[in-house]
C-alpha cells in the first residue's frame, strides 16, 4: 500500500477538480488530484465554455492560448418553435474579455488546463487512481483511501475536496443530505454530421411534442433530444427507426443523416438531476461543483458553476491552506458564498422543465403561440438572458484579479430576477400551444 501526506486532496478530475487543482498549486499549496480514469476522455460530456469561466482564464494569463485549441464560438443562441425562429440570448454586449461562449471538447480543456497545473511543483494529478473512502480521525476527515493502477493508496490530508461529482462517492461515504428537485426530463445524446448551410449558433428546436438541441461542432453537431423522465426503455421498444423519423420531423434539413444513427449503440442517455447538499461540508472536508449541486443541462451552466465554486473555494482557503489554521467555519464560508448562485441557477431551470411537461403534452406539429412571438421582441431580453447564461449570479474572480474587476453582483442579481420573471412568461405561452 503507498501512503503520502499533502495539504488538501481533490477527488475528481472534471471541471472543478483540476481548476482547483491549479489555483491552490500556484497559492503555493501542496494538493493532489484524484482522477479515476485513465485519460479525460469522455464523449457526451459538456462542451460549452461560458464567458464567465473564459474570464478566469483571462485573469491566470491563459486565455490567449487556450482559444488557440479548436473551438467554436457561439455569440448567441437562436431557437425555433414549429416554423417559427427566433434569438434566445445575446453575449455581445457582455462587459467580459470574451463575449461568447467557446465550444471545445471538455477533454481538451481539461487536457489544457491539467498540463499547465504540472508546471507548478505543488501539484500533483494521480491518474487511474480512485477515491473510495475517507479516513476519518475523530470527528474529522483526514484523507482519502484509494485504488490505484498500482493498488491500494492511503493518503492524508489536511483538507478533502469532493469533486467526483453528482453521483460522488465521497459524499455518499460522508453520509451528506441531498435535497432532490423532481425533474420531468432526461436526455438522449449523439452525433450528426452538420453541413454547409445548416444552422451556425446553437439551435434550439420544439415540435412534435419534443425538443432537440443542436451544437455546433464544425464537421457534427452534438445533438440532444429532451424525452420525458424515464422513457428511454418505450423509446428504445418503439425502435431505432421510429428515432430517426422524430429527429428528421423536429429538424427536416438533416434529412438522410438521420441515418447514420444505424444502432443505440450510438444514442447515450443522460438520466437529469437537479439535487443540493444541505450542508456541504464537515471538518476536514468540503464538497463543491455537482457533487454539492447537481445541475439539469439547461443552459450548459453547470460547468461554468462547478469552475466558479472552485475559484471561491480557492479565493477563502488557499491563505489557510498554506498556514495550516483551517477550520471548518471557512469551509462554511465556501457555502454562504456559492449556495446563492446554485439556488437561483436551480430555481431558473427547474421552472425551464415546466416548459418541457408542456412540450410532452402537445401533439401533432407545433405552431409558436402569440405570446411568445411577442415576448421574443421585447428590447433586452436576449440582453437578459444571454447575463445570466453567460455570466451567471455572483461571478468569481481570480484573487489577484478581483481588486481589478468592478463588482457586477447586484445587477446580476436583478437580472436573475428579470430572467425568471421572462421565463414564466415563456411557460405561459407555451400552455397555450
Amino acid at each position: 500500500m503507498e501512503s503520502l501526506r499533502t495539504t488538501c486532496c481533490v477527488v475528481g478530475g472534471g471541471p472543478a477538480g483540476v481548476m482547483l487543482g491549479y489555483l491552490l498549486a500556484r497559492a503555493g499549496v501542496e494538493v493532489v488530484v484524484l482522477e479515476k480514469h485513465g485519460d479525460f476522455f469522455r464523449d457526451f460530456r459538456g462542451d460549452t465554455v461560458h464567458p464567465s469561466t473564459l474570464q478566469v482564464m483571462h485573469e491566470l494569463g491563459l486565455l490567449e492560448d487556450f482559444l488557440k485549441l479548436p473551438h467554436q464560438e457561439l455569440t448567441s443562441v437562436s431557437g425555433r418553435v414549429g416554423d417559427f425562429s427566433f434569438d434566445a440570448a445575446d453575449f455581445s454586449h457582455l462587459h467580459t474579455r470574451c463575449t461568447f461562449v467557446a465550444l471545445m471538447p471538455q477533454w481538451d480543456f481539461l487536457k489544457f488546463l491539467s498540463d499547465r497545473a504540472k508546471r507548478f511543483a505543488r501539484f500533483q494529478i494521480r491518474m487511474q487512481c480512485e477515491g473510495f473512502d475517507l479516513i476519518r480521525v475523530g470527528q474529522r476527515i483526514a484523507g482519502v483511501d484509494a485504488r490505484s493502477a498500482d493498488g491500494h493508496m492511503h493518503i492524508q490530508a489536511d483538507l478533502v475536496v469532493a469533486c467526483d461529482g453528482r453521483h460522488s462517492t465521497m459524499r455518499r461515504a460522508a453520509g451528506l443530505e441531498v435535497q432532490e428537485s423532481g425533474v420531468p426530463i432526461d436526455v438522449l445524446w449523439f452525433r450528426i454530421s452538420r453541413r454547409t448551410g445548416d444552422p451556425e449558433q446553437l439551435l434550439g428546436n420544439i415540435n412534435y411534442s419534443r425538443a432537440l438541441i443542436l451544437i455546433n461542432r464544425g464537421d457534427y453537431f452534438q445533438a440532444g433530444l429532451i424525452i420525458p423522465k424515464g422513457s428511454f426503455e418505450q423509446t428504445k421498444h418503439e425502435g431505432v427507426d421510429a428515432f430517426r423519423e422524430t429527429i428528421r420531423r423536429i429538424a427536416p434539413y438533416l434529412g438522410n443523416r438521420v441515418g447514420e444513427l444505424e444502432s443505440w449503440d450510438r444514442i447515450k442517455l443522460l438520466t437529469v438531476q437537479i439535487n443540493r447538499l444541505r450542508k456541504w461540508h464537515l471538518p476536514g472536508l468540503l464538497c463543491i461543483g455537482d457533487a454539492a449541486h447537481a445541475m439539469s443541462p439547461a443552459g450548459g451552466v453547470g460547468i461554468n458553476l462547478a469552475i466558479q465554486d472552485a475559484v471561491a473555494t480557492a479565493n477563502l482557503l488557499a491563505e489557510a491552506l498554506r498556514q495550516g489554521r483551517l477550520t471548518e467555519a471557512l469551509l462554511a464560508r465556501v457555502q454562504e458564498r456559492r449556495e446563492f448562485p446554485a439556488r437561483v441557477t436551480q430555481m431558473l431551470q427547474v421552472n425551464a422543465h415546466k416548459l418541457f411537461e408542456q412540450i410532452f403534452a402537445t401533439r401533432g406539429p407545433t405552431e409558436a403561440p402569440w405570446q411568445l412571438k411577442a415576448i421574443s421582441r421585447m428590447p433586452g431580453v436576449q440582453r437578459v438572458i444571454g447575463r445570466v447564461v453567460g455570466i451567471g449570479v455572483r461571478p468569481e474572480h481570480v484573487a489577484d484579479a478581483a481588486k481589478r474587476e468592478p463588482s457586477r453582483e447586484w445587477s446580476l442579481k436583478k437580472a436573475a430576477v428579470h430572467a425568471g420573471a421572462l421565463l414564466g412568461g415563456v411557460v405561459a405561452a407555451v400552455r397555450t400551444l
